[in-house]
């Protein structure tokens, strides 16, 4: 066979074999690039051809075919030889395996960067990649990764954290049952409901199931009880209404009515956990604040006319909430239940109300999100699946997440399952007591059910169980009897990606060894500067036009649909709001996610109202100084959004390599270490300029971007690198076939540096494959 010899860089862990470790230096010897880190050692490796041991073997195997004897002398000529490697290696092991180990750690100690690893190849090879394009070659000498400090949260948690995180991974805690079903089995009567208090209301209040703590706390107080006896670990509060939005059906949305629900609901249900804990300390309860969807929907419009429209705004949500969590709070529940959510972004704006009482009181109790799935579409009633919703709540970082209502356990279990996979939480549920009947009611007793939800616990799925529609404290009782001899189910990690979504979920695991494979085309058709027919539209107020142009992009290819309103003949924060809440009204466009990308920080955060999916923010930037790019980055997390930093700093835009590099680290280090963004929803935007413009100034610019993009991804890992493909080649406009030759070109190399994604035209890309572009045109574009 034919030896190479070369240097390489090893990297000795505990948790690595001797196989991962020659497999590595095997690699660097055939110049493949293996991973990252510390520098072990750095040693002559020599690695063996694997084609041509193959070919020194069959004709070792022809030989021995016609002639026994010579193949049988060729290996005892050999033989002496392998003893002789094989004794050294046995001899040499115990004294180079500690020389090695330490100079490892010295290496390490002293933060040595990186040195050049030359690329080997044999004469006859054709030239590499990095010898047709030196200027794209990375550095010899890099400096080191900095090392970030992990990013800490200012606020305390309450006591119920620990204790209920105990529980949790001990046992399968049990969730109460319903309270409408409770309720109705007391006859209540108009007066019943109206009590002294509303004796004289103008509004019939009978089914206002959440005034019954100011006006028959007792009944309410015997139902917790009964749910408590029967074995429920958590009780919630009888508050799924209690919101200014939500009790205007009864003509009682004033604050001081809604604040006395929540308040009396509030510590009716602690006082019967508190009676409850006292009497077995060994089994705490906890009160569980409720807060229901609402009866309005801000995914969903009310008229067929105009599917634009809504009832109320995403801010008029959060401060229904917001007073509905201060006063639950003030009553003394333990943890806060978002709880069946028909409409992710309802339940974004509860979260967005939750964060925002924590950081004004600085402290942070558990968390529990239930979705909702309506059929057996596996679908919200806004759409999105469950994997979706997760995507879309997840930054709230909840205890648990779960599901509830509208199935029975039988239905409900395919779900549960993916979102036991992909969530990396706690999971619970608490389903429908089976399916109802004709008459609207709930047949399947409580045995019956327990024996259905058992495949949850066969399966290790959930941590917590209990019921919804048409249980009782007896189908509490046989649930708390059935999960007794049951493990919980172990919490797990999930792998670290970009998890963005629209109605259905899109998780970025890019091919780091082919970039161009995982690419993502953000659609660039409903950007105003990207398209003038989509501008023309947006100005008449055609706005159908607008969206059959959005439609167009997803079925030729866009994975992200790129919405900008900035033109000085449009009301930006209007339309944006107008385009988002028609997309979203469309299921074909609205399957993906969206990149809400404006100049102006309100008429972004106006999209991000309008969208119950995860979407990317375009942009913030360090052009108006720290202050202001940390608290527009803590606003866009509360949104839940991945977010694009574009390389401005206070003295402007960065056109240099370096400046791009200084800029984006500087960014990184303000996210991670102040605001805690996940480094997988950083997107730097390092600026691509336009080339090609006949002032010398300009022509480094396509190499400064690719460059860079390389050095940001190496000094910010997990971080992302997009930007505004169709910039690079103005100076070609009109010039269309020269225009994609170079979009084309310059994708081919961006994406070898480690380019994630780009606002693009969709089906361009998807056309235009570098291979194909004609090779006299591609030598010039790539000369420019």
């Amino acid at each position: 066979g034919v030896a190479r010899t070369t240097f390489v860089r090893i990297r000795f862990s505990r948790a690595e074999s001797s196989a991962d470790v020659a497999s590595r230096a095997h690699e660097r010897a055939t110049g493949r690039t293996g991973g990252s880190g510390p520098l072990a050692m750095v040693a002559i490796a020599r690695a063996i051809d694997r084609a041509e041991l193959r070919l020194a073997y069959a004709k070792w195997y022809n030989l021995a075919r016609v002639d026994p004897g010579k193949a049988a002398m060729q290996v005892l000529v050999f033989w002496p030889l392998i003893a002789l490697a094989c004794a050294l290696f046995v001899v040499a092991t115990p004294i180079l395996a500690p020389l090695a180990i330490g100079y490892g750690f010295v290496l390490q100690k002293i933060g040595a960067g990186e040195v050049e690893e030359p690329e080997v190849r044999k004469f006859g090879d054709a030239p590499g990649y990095y010898d047709k394009y030196p200027a794209v070659k990375p550095k010899g000498t890099k400096t080191p990764v900095p090392k970030y400090t992990p990013y800490v949260d200012p606020l305390k948690k309450t006591a119920a954290f620990d204790v209920i995180e105990g529980i949790m991974q001990k046992r399968v805690m049990v969730i109460d049952g319903a309270m409408g079903t409770a309720v109705q089995k007391y006859k209540l009567s108009e007066e019943d409901f109206r009590g002294e208090r509303y004796k004289n209301h103008t509004h019939d209040l009978k089914g206002n199931n959440d005034i019954l703590v100011l006006t028959k706390p007792e009944v309410i107080r015997e139902i917790h009880e009964a749910y408590l006896a029967a074995g429920a670990d958590i009780l919630e509060t009888n508050t799924f209404s209690s919101t200014m939005i939500a009790q205007a059906d009864y003509e009682l949305d004033k604050k001081e009515e809604v604040r006395d629900m929540n308040l009396a609901a509030a510590r009716l249900a602690k006082a019967a956990c508190v009676k409850f804990t006292e009497q077995n300390p060994d089994k705490p309860r906890f009160a569980a604040g409720a807060i229901g969807p609402t009866n309005r929907t801000l995914s969903v419009s009310p008229s067929v006319e105009n599917p634009a429209f809504r009832a109320c705004t995403f801010d008029e949500i959060v401060d229904a909430y917001y007073e509905q969590i201060e006063a639950l709070v003030e009553g003394g529940v333990d943890m806060l239940l978002v709880e069946t959510i028909f409409d992710t972004l309802n339940a974004k704006a509860a979260i967005f109300a939750i964060e925002k009482f924590f950081e004004a009181h600085g402290e942070r109790m558990p968390l529990f999100i239930s979705g909702t799935i309506v059929d057996n579409s596996g679908r919200t009633l806004s759409g999105q699946t469950n994997e979706a919703f997760w995507n879309s709540v997840n930054h709230a970082k909840p205890m648990a997440i779960g599901l509830n209502c509208a199935l029975g356990a039988k239905d409900m279990v395919p779900y549960i399952e993916n979102l036991s996979k992909c969530a990396d939480c706690w999971v619970f549920a608490y389903p429908n007591a089976g399916l109802p009947n004709a008459m609207g009611g709930y047949d399947q007793k409580g045995p019956e059910m327990a024996e259905d939800c058992r495949v949850f616990m066969d399966m290790g799925l959930l941590n917590a169980i209990g019921g919804c529609c048409g249980t009782t404290d007896e189908h509490i009782k046989s649930l708390a009897d059935m999960v007794s001899t049951y493990a919980p189910r172990k919490k797990h990690g999930v792998k670290d990606l970009m998890r963005i979504s629209g109605l259905e979920p899109f998780n970025y695991e890019p091919n780091e060894k082919d970039y161009r494979k995982t690419f993502i085309n953000l659609g660039e058709r409903c950007n105003v500067a990207g398209s003038s027919i989509f501008k023309k539209a947006v100005v008449d107020g055609n706005f159908e036009k607008a969206l059959a142009i959005a439609l167009k992009q997803v079925e030729h290819g866009a994975h992200v649909i790129d919405i900008n309103m900035d033109d000085g003949l449009i009301d930006g924060e209007s339309a944006m709001t107008r385009f988002v809440n028609l997309l979203v009204s469309e299921p074909d466009a609205s399957k993906v996610p969206f990149m809400i990308d404006s100049s102006k920080f309100h008429v972004v955060e106006a999209g991000l109202k309008c969208s119950q999916g995860k979407c990317i923010m375009n942009s913030i930037s360090l052009k108006g100084g720290e202050k202001e790019f940390l608290h527009h980055a803590k606003i866009v997390k509360r949104h839940g959004a991945a977010v694009v930093v574009m390389a401005f700093d206070e003295d402007g835009q960065a056109a240099t390599e370096a400046e791009k590099v200084r800029i984006c680290c500087r960014a990184y280090k303000l996210l991670v270490e102040q605001v805690g963004f996940n480094p997988q929803d950083i997107i730097f935007d390092p600026n691509i300029l336009t080339i090609g413009t006949g002032m010398e100034e300009h022509n480094n610019y396509g190499v400064d971007f690719i460059n860079a993009t390389r050095e940001i991804k190496r000094l910010c890992p997990g971080c992302k690198i997009s930007g505004g493909v169709s910039n690079l080649a103005f100076s070609f406009r009109g010039n269309e076939p020269v225009r994609r030759a170079f979009h084309s070109a310059f994708l081919y190399h961006a994406c070898k540096a480690g380019m994630d994604m780009g606002i693009v035209n969709a089906q361009q890309v998807e056309e235009d494959v570098y291979e194909k572009i004609d090779k006299e045109l591609l030598e010039y574009v790539e000369d420019v």
